[in-house]
């Protein structure tokens, strides 16, 4: 039919059509647009233009999931797989590092859904926070409207990236209906005694009128505003995260699906170490009790150190000539975060404090001294000075001029404490540790500690770096914690009918001074739920990390409200099997989720004691080597890559361009190769299909076409069937098995480009169609985990009825993955000097044939005899010539 026609219906793939803005090819108006009143122009099968309509295909299924929501999970629907990506602050806007973030997640959970398990994929929001404050400060707006509002601009961004989220799972932790459950879960942990308050020295900063966990303070200031950050005593309350040290620390053996790394650093923060508290005291009796692990030094001690903050210190300074310089030196301590103070970097600083100690095993009197990095909160808040036998202790010796004692000698040569230029800590025997002279010091450490035991001077006992959480936070925007202080109950709980206690909105807030929750009376004041009379609330508001420690557990029953979750859907779908999100969340984070999921064990809510199973930290984002940042000004906007190339092309950018454990270098280039990738898909595809065909019954049923096998097919379709199945088998193997999704992108290219080879260098009439619907459908359901809108375009422009992400993953066949020829490497006497491409199953006296017969071969032989011919079958073909 020539000439032009109107028409009533959807457009053809191949139609081309004429609007008033020009002519457009069918593939770009391919959303099933009624298309009364365009002109269709019937040419038959018209090349697809240079660029795929990115925008029309993606914003067309965007639009369609949305309608369907075809990635709402249901427990009891056979394998589960909980697939989850650490949920974000809702700063606004997503950056490149969500993206790559989410992408990731996204691959997992498609290649899961097509492997036939039943997915989960949540997402939702730790929307509690100081930034939402600060917001507030800065622009006048509440912070849960600046929240809110950043939560349905960052969703929206998510939804155009193609994101396969369940988001009737969605969930805010700043939304009271999820606020609730963590006030709850305060509560239970204050009936079981893990949740108390005590007054405690702690990071305060100034201009966020804050306190701020160790880990917040960087280089003395705060994270946030760069403050420099003081110190002081406040009553706070705490989690006894200390009473799950040794299971924390157990059940690392049992992740083996996460980095070594991450369980090393877990490890480390625990510090559990076994030693023996001995029993120092003061001349004037007072307990100074020190934690070691080298009992065996301890006739070595010279000195003492004491925490300047260390509750002994008044008692030990008061009424000395020296008092007010050593109250300088401690204010002076006190204002550096422990951090800083413990680094190795920071230079150690003391005072001698004017009081002695006595040594419990040898009597021994010994000067007190304070020093900058010695913490009241670790250990004891005292440890014993062994200069000969410890580098920091030497080092701090010899800068303040304090003896030196050796009391463990190497075996091959003497120590003279004057001479020494550094510490000695390798083994050795014992020296000046009276009844223990002469015994090896690793044999000494036993028993040293059992004698003190017996005499009565010190215990042996374990020890932790771990400290308890702390979770008071003196700002609004938090979940209230659940309590009421009444003049004659005491402290009492908020009862859990009463839950949750709302934040109120009729709060001021100012850049300094105390949480604006003190200043509302209305939340203040009530009445005590024990005795109804006046009393007034707890004014301080959770840690966020409280609100993500148990947020995984929520999606799997997020709509109940008589429980944070039903026990059996926690249970069919907990424990998380692949968690992804960034390595600086490797200690807090994970550990207060790993600690909330052992209490919720304990508190009979679950039946896992760990929430993830395995465990991906992915590297960051980076520009000319640098970390994407506003105050450097390399920011990339993920809208503005969405707008220009398409969502999919973003994906696959971020995880073509490196392995997701490593960070990656933001390329400009490498964003439009993908693009002209995608848009050489987009053409393959097009060019193909009027050779392949629509999809045959069994297509449209969820099956694959397959291609005849044998020798029925030409060389050139076996082989590129061959390659077809190779590259199923190679993303399939990168993508479960190992998360290479940059090298499983690399082998699709391949695939394209063989494919290319076939469709231009073997004649139209030679070409097979079956291997090449097999290649293509092969293609598109390997690719449509990276890129969904594109590959679901095509699929269903194939005539396919069901949507490809609802299609089986596709199985290699083994038979068609056989090689048909081999190379050959030739050496002459053992060097390689040719190599032969041979047909796999060469007789090996034709293959001596033609290995002798080389140019190359014949050369290095020279005038020789040939003496003997190796032939290793399949590799090899080794002459000797004499």
């Amino acid at each position: 039919m020539n000439g032009i026609q109107e028409v009533d219906g959807s457009i053809p793939f191949s139609s081309t059509i004429f609007t008033k803005s020009g002519w457009y090819h069918g593939s770009l108006a391919s959303r099933p647009l009624r298309t009364r009143g365009f002109l269709i122009m019937a040419k038959g099968v018209v090349p697809v233009q240079e660029k795929y309509q990115f925008s029309a295909v993606e914003e067309k299924w965007q639009k369609k999931w949305e309608e369907e929501k075809p990635y709402e999970a249901r427990s009891n629907q056979g394998q589960k797989y909980y697939c989850l990506e650490m949920f974000p602050y809702p700063s606004g806007r997503l950056h490149m590092g969500h993206v790559r973030n989410y992408s990731i997640g996204d691959v997992v959970a498609r290649f899961h859904r097509m492997q036939g398990d039943n997915v989960i994929h949540p997402m939702g929001w730790d929307a509690f926070g100081l930034p939402a404050e600060n917001a507030a400060i800065k622009h006048g707006i509440h912070p849960a409207e600046w929240t809110w509002q950043n939560i349905d601009h960052m969703r929206a961004q998510m939804k155009r990236l193609g994101l396969s989220y369940d988001w009737s799972r969605e969930v805010a932790s700043c939304a009271p209906e999820y606020y609730r459950w963590t006030q709850w879960f305060f509560l239970q942990l204050y009936k079981k005694g893990l949740a108390y308050k005590k007054k405690a020295a702690v990071n305060w900063c100034p201009s966020c009128a804050t306190v701020l966990a160790n880990e917040q303070v960087v280089d003395g200031r705060c994270e946030r505003c760069d403050t420099e950050v003081t110190r002081t005593d406040l009553e706070q309350w705490f989690f006894k995260i200390t009473d799950y040290a040794d299971k924390l620390l157990a059940n690392l053996e049992k992740l083996t699906g996460w980095p070594d790394k991450v369980k090393i650093m877990q490890e480390n923060w625990i510090g559990r170490s076994e030693g023996v508290e001995a029993f120092f005291k003061t001349e004037n009796g007072l307990p100074l009790p020190v934690f070691t692990t080298r009992p065996d030094t301890i006739y070595g001690v010279t000195y003492m150190v004491v925490a300047p903050e260390h509750p002994v210190v008044d008692e030990l300074i008061k009424g000395t000539p020296n008092e007010a310089v050593v109250r300088r030196f401690i204010a002076e301590v006190r204002a550096q975060d422990d951090i800083t103070r413990t680094s190795t970097e920071t230079e150690k600083k003391g005072i001698f404090s004017g009081a002695y100690a006595i040594n419990p095993v040898n009597g021994a009197k010994i000067p007190i001294w304070l020093a900058n990095y010695v913490l009241a909160s670790y250990g004891t808040g005292a440890v014993m000075g062994v200069p000969a036998h410890d580098q920091r202790d030497f080092e701090f010796a010899r800068k303040y001029g304090l003896p030196v004692v050796v009391v463990i000698q190497p075996l091959d040569r003497e120590l003279d404490a004057a001479a020494m230029r550094e510490a000695y800590v390798d083994e050795g025997r014992l020296v000046r540790s009276g009844r223990f002279d002469g015994m090896e010091n690793l044999a000494a450490i036993r028993e040293i500690g059992r004698y003190m035991e017996e005499k009565g001077v010190g215990k042996r006992t374990v020890n932790y770096r771990l400290r308890d959480w702390l979770v008071s936070r003196q700002r609004y925007w938090g979940a209230p914690i659940p309590i009421v202080y009444c003049p004659e109950c005491g402290t009492v709980p908020v009862p859990e009918k009463d839950l949750p206690v709302l934040l109120p909105r009729d709060v001021e807030f100012t850049p300094h001074g105390e949480s604006p929750l003190a200043k509302s009376e209305s939340f203040v004041n009530t009445t005590c739920p024990h005795c109804g009379g006046p009393a007034r609330r707890e004014t301080d508001t959770m840690d966020t990390f409280v609100c993500s420690s148990w947020y995984f557990a929520r999606y799997t029953d997020a709509s109940n409200r008589d429980l944070p979750f039903a026990k059996a859907e926690a249970d069919y779908w907990l424990p998380v099997d692949q968690y992804i999100g960034g390595v600086e969340h490797a200690i807090l984070h994970l550990m207060y989720a790993r600690f909330f999921t052992m209490v919720m064990h304990d508190l009979g809510l679950l039946e896992t004691e760990e929430p993830f199973t395995n465990l991906l930290t992915q590297g960051m984002v980076l520009m000319e080597g640098s970390k994407m940042s506003k105050s450097r000004g390399n920011i990339v906007d993920p809208d503005e890559i969405v707008n220009t190339y398409g969502a999919d092309t973003a994906r696959l950018f971020i995880l073509f361009a490196a392995p997701p454990e490593r960070d990656l270098e933001w390329s400009e280039q490498g964003v439009e190769g993908s693009y002209r990738f995608l848009s050489r898909v987009w053409r393959l595809v097009a060019d193909l299909e009027p050779r392949i065909g629509t999809a045959p019954d069994d297509s449209r049923s969820g099956k694959v076409a397959q291609a005849g096998t044998g020798g029925d097919l030409p060389r050139s379709a076996r082989d590129l069937r061959r390659q077809t199945h190779l590259t199923i088998k190679k993303v399939s193997e990168d993508i479960s098995q190992r998360f290479n999704f940059n090298t499983a992108i690399s082998s699709i290219m391949e695939l394209v480009n063989a494919a290319y080879l076939y469709k231009d260098r073997v004649p139209v009439e030679e070409q097979v169609p079956g291997v090449l619907r097999e290649l293509v459908e092969t293609l598109l359901l390997l690719l449509a985990p990276f890129a969904p809108h594109l590959t679901e375009e095509l699929w269903h422009e194939l005539g396919n009825a069901r949507s490809i992400h609802g299609m089986p993953w596709p199985r290699y066949d083994p038979a068609a993955l056989a090689a048909e020829e081999v190379t050959i490497v030739v050496q002459v006497n053992g060097k390689v000097r040719d190599r032969l491409t041979v047909p796999i199953e060469i007789d090996p006296e034709e293959l001596k044939e033609m290995a002798l017969g080389m140019e190359k071969v014949r050369e290095f032989i020279g005038g020789k005899s040939v003496g003997n011919v190796v032939v290793v079958p399949k590799k090899l073909v080794n002459i000797v010539a004499r």
